[in-house]
């Protein structure tokens, strides 16, 4: 079974870090959700979830995928902890995916990980984006980089994961079964 743990810091975007953790779910993966902040962890409009485990309690070599939800202070909460910086950097010389998603790409390149690979964020969140491939796309995969826009691409986004790890048959039928596929069709 696959392992995803999608890091929450205090004002992260809901609707970025919760429909990824849905939609992992859906598709049969062991998702944590993971407070840098204490077992209740409030987001950037205000509602609190509780976390499966907390940050220091972590075994992050079990893992397959860190996700990195956007939202702000969220993203620079985590962009400022050394604990994602290092597990970030990790990941990375271990090939092992690392996906953020909307500010979130700004841990990637505090982490110093971006390098020549193409990365997508929110329009303004990466400072350096004449330094490296800069896509305006829904979802760019770049190695094991998965980044994307923001809210509005949070499904294609988790699908993006899914795929990467090998399950893109699940991916598709959850495209089917969530009605992505119909409402594409019909706008």
């Amino acid at each position: 079974m696959k392992n995803v743990v999608v890091f929450f810091a205090t004002g992260f975007e809901e609707v970025e870090g919760l429909a990824v953790v849905d939609i992992l779910r859906r598709a049969g993966v062991s998702v944590d959700i993971c407070s840098l902040n204490g077992e209740y962890v409030t987001g950037s409009h205000n509602i609190t979830i509780k976390s499966d485990i907390l940050i220091e309690n972590i075994d992050i070599d079990k893992y397959h995928c860190i996700v990195l939800p956007g939202g702000l202070p969220g993203a620079t909460n985590l962009r400022d902890d050394k604990r994602i910086i290092e597990f970030v950097q990790k990941f990375d010389k271990e090939g092992k995916f690392v996906a953020a998603i909307c500010a979130a790409p700004i841990v990637l390149e505090k982490a110093d990980i971006i390098r020549d690979r193409a990365v997508t964020s929110y329009p303004g969140s990466l400072e350096n984006s004449e330094k490296f491939n800069y896509k305006e796309e829904v979802v760019v995969r770049s190695e094991n980089l998965i980044t994307s826009r923001g809210p509005a691409t949070v499904l294609e986004f988790a699908y993006n994961i899914l795929e990467a790890m090998d399950l893109k048959d699940k991916a598709n039928l959850l495209r089917e079964a969530m009605m992505v596929n119909f409402y594409n069709k019909n706008i």
